[in-house]
């Protein structure tokens, strides 16, 4: 059966065919339109995405979003850079309205890919470090998060504890938003992909090799990949595995999305055949008593092309910022390999995707990315 007017392209259990209106028989479709099949889907997909509505909702960790929901916030970041980037267009998406940026940790990317994105919508930007306000010191996380819901928008805060997130979201009346804790970094695994995306031209089937420290960043990565068709494995020293439950969840998502989730301790097990090294700082900040025992416990553990070796020929490495020579060496860092700066860039565009899907109705103009 030939598409016409009368007949709609899905997914379907015995595989894809096309739906009469008429009797509503399932005609599986042919090899010959297999072309046709691609483009039918890929619209369908994206009018699947496009009813996707996340206005109103906080992002604490991105277990809580669906692989559609995740899919949308990459491709609205994606829609934003094309159209500002490239298009030079204007788009004052946030007009008349505020962020309150809360920072009990420094940070280099969060504050500048917000403060600037945010503006760049026609938005302004609020600026609260610990010299300005002492959450659950002076002011108690709920009174604070009820001002805040009366003075601004929506909350973008990057704490010492997720708990203090918890007690911010449970409170306010307005969106919340991770800009990091201990236990995730959600909003950092967000440029990731779509860093990857644009360089590979979909996510599916790719690997992505963690070999570092169990920490925030891991654990986003456990929460996210599988939801993106993407298989992970990570290499931690004995003692810095990830978070026992986060690991049973990154289990069940692979299970559930049919991907490969393997911890290991052997770094170049886990390198092996990978797509992407991925690495982070062995000591993050408030270990820094710890740095000593770290990085003895991490030796060995250094990205090199050494270690590339025994990854895909197309490999190719990320790291969030800041980096020390100790994990990743400068012929890593600094080769045609290294994704670290669009990595960089790529937080204003996916916090400015993110914000936009928060607070607007906003669907994206170009086409659906390809995941």
């Amino acid at each position: 059966m030939q598409p016409n007017s009368c007949t709609r392209l899905v997914p379907s259990s015995c595989g894809v065919g096309y739906f009469s209106k008429t009797n509503c028989n399932l005609l599986v479709s042919s090899a010959a339109l297999s072309s046709m099949y691609f483009f039918c889907f890929s619209r369908a997909g994206a009018a699947c995405l496009g009813s996707v509505n996340l206005k109103g909702r906080s992002c604490l960790t991105l277990k809580d979003f669906s692989s559609d929901e995740i899919k949308k916030l990459l491709w609205v970041s994606g829609d934003l850079k094309h159209r500002i980037k490239h298009e030079k267009q204007y788009l004052p998406l946030l007009q008349g309205k505020s962020i309150a940026m809360i920072f009990e940790k420094r940070s280099t990317r969060t504050r500048m890919s917000t403060e600037t994105g945010f503006t760049l919508l026609g938005g302004h930007p609020c600026f609260l470090t610990s010299q300005d306000i002492h959450l659950g010191v002076n002011e108690s996380c709920t009174d604070t998060a009820r001002v805040l819901s009366g003075l601004c928008d929506v909350v973008l805060a990057r704490v010492n504890s997720h708990s203090t997130l918890e007690e911010l979201d449970r409170e306010a009346s307005i969106p919340i938003i991770n800009g990091l804790s201990d236990l995730y970094h959600p909003i950092q695994i967000l440029a990731d992909f779509l860093t990857l995306q644009e360089h590979y031209g979909s996510l599916n089937g790719l690997t992505v090799s963690w070999i570092g420290d169990g920490n925030n960043v891991l654990h986003s990565f456990m929460m996210t990949a599988a939801k993106l068709g993407v298989h992970l494995k990570a290499a931690t020293p004995k003692g810095y595995e990830p978070d026992k439950s986060v690991t049973e969840e990154a289990h069940r998502l692979a299970k559930q999305h049919g991907t490969q989730f393997i911890l290991t301790s052997d770094p170049m097990e886990a390198a092996r055949d990978s797509n992407v090294l991925v690495t982070d700082t062995w000591v993050s900040m408030g270990q820094e008593e710890e740095k000593k025992k770290r990085l003895k416990d991490f030796h060995g553990y250094q990205i090199s092309m050494q270690t590339g070796s025994v990854a895909k020929s197309d490999w190719t490495f990320l790291h969030c910022l800041p980096r020390k020579m100790e994990e990743v060496d400068d012929q890593v860092f600094y080769s045609s390999r290294s994704l670290v700066f669009s990595e960089a860039e790529n937080r204003k565009w996916t916090i400015m995707g993110l914000i936009v899907s928060l607070l607007t109705d906003y669907t994206p103009r170009i086409p659906m990315l390809k995941f």
